[in-house]
């Protein structure tokens, strides 16, 4: 297969030992159970209190099921985003490169490459391989996700690939697909507005009377899996922009038993046709919103087709509550670009950075905005309503906060809110939003809101009350010699000066240090007045005080 050996990215089992060089990956060789303990096991490290820098990819390689059967594909979890160091290995640059190669990425795609041969056809079940117990979907180990809650197994780091029936654009989204049957998975895809394009092409084949080929792939090339959630314009593919992130085309092959064309080296790939006419009951499932999606009607897919490669790696994605493995997928790739659209798109002055608060909310419900000091009122709002409105189930709630306050720090956050924002004057609704990601907060929630914050400095303030920098670097020194437990600084950990402070206060705050405070006192007894009441406050350098 001479067009295969041409490609210099990246497949799943690559990306696999660079993680294994980079000692971010654990293989688990002991038996663990695919329906109860796969998930839980490395759910504790996004919830066991383990800084993020140390969340590693899972490999396991001795799984059984709930009835004991045992399966001979190893499962991979964690293994494209526990952490951003695993994305950026994945992508092939470091993180300050990820925002300009999506840029890039999008504007620039490149078609893929078709090829005749490829290693997802090494193995090719249809027909009777499909049918009964102990085949199919059923002889796959595919983990539940969030046991106790969930009703099935389900496949969850899915690249669904449809044709749009008019157009024949593809697209390639991540949703989430319930085993039902040996020969047949129910799969959901948003029908909310900004939801699933695979939904619109679903209403096309639906108006037609026919049913919609699909193809779910399962462990692609680390490029296509980023991609497929990504939101793109509707009809541009996804996998020309998986071409733009590699910088060459990626491989395709044609779908053995639907006409589709499906990436060369996947690992595993599920055909099939959706019905239009009938749907079926799908979850309960921990959705990635972070509470249980509870049944609903979706679309049922008859399966046609299951191909792989001889030895397969399968991977599933650690979700639901965040922060998880598709939030740090979405949060690495969706704050630059948020972030270009301020500064290229609307021109906003000042901007430093956008983030997407992750622990629990699911980055997209709070969005922080941060700003040089003295960027014009103007363009603090401008900002914020044009985060709001980039993405339709992005932005409830916009915050814009000054660079001295960190956006990933939830009590900063709340001490410029409470100090720098006036709700008279520093809050506005924008009403007529769609409903966004996630369960309903009450029966009239069929419309949301966005809260725009502004929680940046309008005017200098007193410094913050903790000791200089200097000195507590130096106390932390002493600490450190004492033996005392390891310190983990939270920010703001020293004063600085918030624009309201002069070279006298300055002055007498370094006597004070030097054991000179006698001086300060033989000073201020020298300016002392009559005809003023208490708590009014002196200007130094103006001859009358002021009351505030």
């Amino acid at each position: 297969m001479p067009e295969l050996r041409r490609r210099q990215y990246r497949d799943l089992q690559e990306h696999m030992a660079a993680l294994d060089a980079a000692g971010l990956l654990v293989r688990v060789d002991r038996p663990i159970d695919k329906d109860s303990h796969m998930h839980a096991l490395v759910r504790w490290q996004f919830r066991g209190g383990l800084p993020e820098r140390e969340r590693k990819a899972f490999l396991f390689t001795n799984i059984v099921d709930g009835k004991g059967r045992r399966f001979d594909m190893p499962v991979l979890i964690g293994g494209l985003a526990a952490n951003p160091e695993i994305y950026c290995i994945g992508m092939g640059v470091p993180r300050d490169e990820i925002g300009p190669l999506w840029d890039k990425a999008i504007a620039e795609p490149i078609a893929p490459r078709l090829v005749e041969e490829a290693p997802c056809h090494e193995v090719v079940l249809t027909g009777s391989d499909l049918a009964g117990a102990g085949k199919g979907m059923d002889a796959l180990p595919i983990p539940i996700s969030t046991p106790g809650f969930d009703s099935a197994p389900y496949l969850t780091m899915t690249c669904c690939i449809t044709r749009d029936p008019d157009t024949g654009t593809q697209n390639m989204g991540t949703y989430r697909v319930a085993l039902k049957a040996p020969d047949r998975n129910v799969v959901r895809m948003a029908t909310r507005t900004g939801g699933a394009e695979g939904y619109l092409h679903w209403e096309k084949y639906r108006a037609r009377g026919e049913p919609m080929p699909i193809a779910v792939v399962v462990g692609a090339p680390p490029a296509v899996i980023y991609t497929a959630p990504q939101k793109l314009r509707i009809g541009q593919e996804e996998i020309g922009v998986a071409g733009g992130l590699v910088g060459e085309p990626i491989n395709v092959v044609r779908g053995r038993t639907v006409d589709l064309t499906i990436p060369a080296e996947s690992e595993l790939v599920i055909e099939g046709m959706i019905d239009t006419e009938y749907l079926e009951p799908e979850a309960p499932f921990g959705e990635s919103h972070g509470h249980v999606a509870l049944e609903a009607y979706n679309m049922r897919m008859q399966v046609t087709a299951i191909t792989h490669r001889a030895k397969p790696v399968i991977p599933s994605i650690i979700s639901q509550v965040t922060p998880s493995e598709s939030s740090v997928i979405k949060r690495v790739a969706y704050e630059p670009l948020f972030l270009a659209h301020l500064r290229d798109n609307l021109s906003v002055k000042g901007v430093k950075r956008v983030a997407m608060h992750e622990p629990l909310t699911n980055i997209r419900k709070v969005l922080l905005v941060q700003f040089e000091r003295g960027v014009p009122r103007t363009e603090i709002w401008r900002a914020m309503t044009g985060v709001a409105m980039l993405q339709a189930a992005v932005g409830k709630y916009v915050i814009a906060i000054n660079e001295d306050i960190d956006p990933d720090n939830a009590d900063a956050v709340f001490w410029a809110m409470a100090y720098r924002a006036n709700p008279a004057h520093d809050i506005e609704i924008v009403p007529h939003r769609g409903r966004g990601h996630g369960p309903r907060a009450g029966p009239r929630d069929d419309e949301e809101a966005t809260l725009l914050i502004d929680a940046t400095l309008k005017a200098d303030m007193p410094p913050l009350a903790l000791p200089k920098r200097e000195i507590m670097e130096e106390a932390r020194a002493i600490w450190d010699e004492l033996g005392l437990p390891a310190l983990k600084p939270q920010p703001p950990w020293h004063g600085y000066s918030l624009g309201d402070w002069n070279d006298t206060w300055d002055a007498a705050a370094v006597r004070a240090v030097a054991g000179d405070y006698l001086e300060n006192g033989r000073m201020t007894d020298q300016r002392k007045r009559s005809g003023v009441r208490p708590e009014t406050r002196i200007y130094v350098g103006e001859e009358e005080g002021a009351e505030e």
